[in-house]
């Protein structure tokens, strides 16, 4: 059953969880899925999200694929009478200890130009550089090519789920499934304000790239890396000369001549990976997706240093979504927009942050190009102000297609967090069932995945 909201809200809710296969493609605790999945329903949500790995399907030889453990989870959605959205995750994930095909990764060791590298020569191996796109890089084929018979096995294999179970699919355009570059891969952990990262255009197809980009343009000299005065990874802006408000290079010639090209590579990328997306899935009765980070911090200063590195050419005078926004329009995709729970009061002042403004713009341009906008809230503590914030942002004239909560895991029937997300439910009109309300057996479901997530059950967003 789908439980929809009145017409000023979204048109449907449902938990971004992070079903468990395990790297072997096995499923650990199914009896404690179950339960948890019942209790999901029970509350009244749509469905479910489920990562599809491709270091875990596609682990051993290109083309060699085993859906067996994603297949036994989407019947256990469908027993449950949820629905399934679908995350084709083309990363790796270091905290869930899930890499890359076995494969690539052998490739890699050998030619380790096919991962994005910064200005020190260290390289990124959670995803392929997107310059390596249309390079038979991978046994002779290209990543897209390698991407597309993905694809179309997972298609193939999942057609019985197809616009009944399943009813969305994420495409992966990058690190942790966003459409960016890695750009503070490399961010000291203990560092509370983040700095202003790094460009990630130093591997040599990139450079190539740019190289050929100089000389077509006429300025052979401005082709041999990115700029030699942009700061590290954790340093601010005015750490040296790129970002700087008032007379920094970003504004100068150089600037626009670079900044325009890198931010084209990812606008390329982009559109190569959702084309693919359109055609595979665009005919079905399924609806494709693609994610765009929120990259907020700094965003109140003039040339937005963190969505510079990050490919985003958005500065205090000039729009880089509306490009992006068209990508998507032409593509007939809906964005993904995370961060509905993020507030410009809760930011560190030092940070010169603005979620609520970008979140703003990015949405403008959507509107102005008919993009499809889905919320989803950003993996910060869940403070009662989060859920006030996510109300405002999915209801009334920002009203979202659909909203994505994250996460589930061991602390979400806790006291300290299940009677705020109750009341958060509760404002958003969905008939969702309070546990006081449950009869005997739908309370020992709910207590039961409060027990399997006790005992370590992985249950965590995408």
């Amino acid at each position: 059953m789908r439980f929809k909201q009145n017409p000023s809200g979204p048109t449907t809710f449902r938990f971004g969880v992070v079903l468990p296969v395990s790297e072997c493609n096995t499923i650990n605790h199914a009896k404690a899925i179950s339960a948890g999945l019942k209790a999901l329903k029970l509350l009244g949500v749509e469905g479910v999200e489920m990562p599809v790995w491709w270091g875990i399907a596609e682990k051993e030889a290109m083309g060699k694929y085993k859906w067996e453990g994603y297949l036994t989870l989407a019947e256990m959605v469908q027993d449950a009478g949820l629905k399934l959205h679908v995350s084709l995750c083309f990363h790796a994930n270091e905290e869930l200890k899930i890499p890359l095909p076995e494969w690539v990764s052998r490739i890699g060791e050998s030619d380790p130009g096919i991962f994005f590298a910064d200005r020190s020569g260290h390289h990124f191996r959670e995803c392929l550089s997107l310059a390596v796109d249309d390079l038979p890089v991978l046994d002779g084929k290209t990543p897209v090519q390698v991407y597309q018979q993905f694809c179309k096995s997972f298609k193939s294999s999942f057609s019985g789920f197809m616009g009944s179970t399943i009813i969305g699919i994420k495409m992966g355009l990058g690190p942790n499934g966003e459409l960016r570059f890695p750009s503070h891969s490399r961010v000291g952990k203990s560092c509370k304000i983040l700095g202003v990262g790094e460009f990630q255009c130093y591997d040599k197809n990139m450079l190539n790239f740019l190289k050929q980009h100089a000389e077509a343009t006429g300025n052979p000299l401005w082709g041999f890396g990115g700029p030699h005065d942009a700061p590290s990874y954790d340093q601010m802006p005015n750490s040296n000369s790129f970002f700087k408000d008032h007379g920094g290079s970003w504004e100068s010639p150089y600037g626009n001549f670079f900044l325009s090209w890198y931010s084209s590579q990812l606008l390329s990328h982009g559109n190569r990976l959702l084309s693919l997306a359109s055609d595979e899935f665009g005919g079905s009765t399924v609806t494709t997706y693609g994610e765009v980070p929120l990259i907020h911090s700094l965003f109140k200063t003039r040339s937005h240093p963190c969505e510079l590195t990050a490919g985003f050419y958005n500065t205090d005078n000039r729009d880089g979504y509306e490009a992006v926004a068209e990508m998507f329009a032409r593509n007939s995709c809906k964005m993904i927009l995370p961060g509905m729970n993020l507030s410009d009061e809760h930011q560190p002042q030092e940070s010169l942050s603005s979620p609520e403004l970008l979140l703003a713009q990015i949405r403008t341009a959507c509107r102005k190009y008919g993009v499809v906008v889905s919320g989803q809230n950003s993996l910060v503590s869940k403070a009662s102000h989060h859920f006030e914030k996510m109300r405002k942002n999915v209801l009334g004239e920002n009203v979202v297609d659909s909203f994505t909560y994250q996460r589930m895991g061991a602390e979400f029937f806790s006291p300290e967090h299940f009677p705020a997300f109750t009341e958060f439910v509760r404002s958003l009109n969905l008939p969702e069932k309070h546990a006081d309300d449950l009869p005997e057996e739908e309370e020992e479901v709910a207590e039961s995945l409060q027990r399997s997530s006790e005992s370590s059950i992985q249950m965590q967003a995408a």
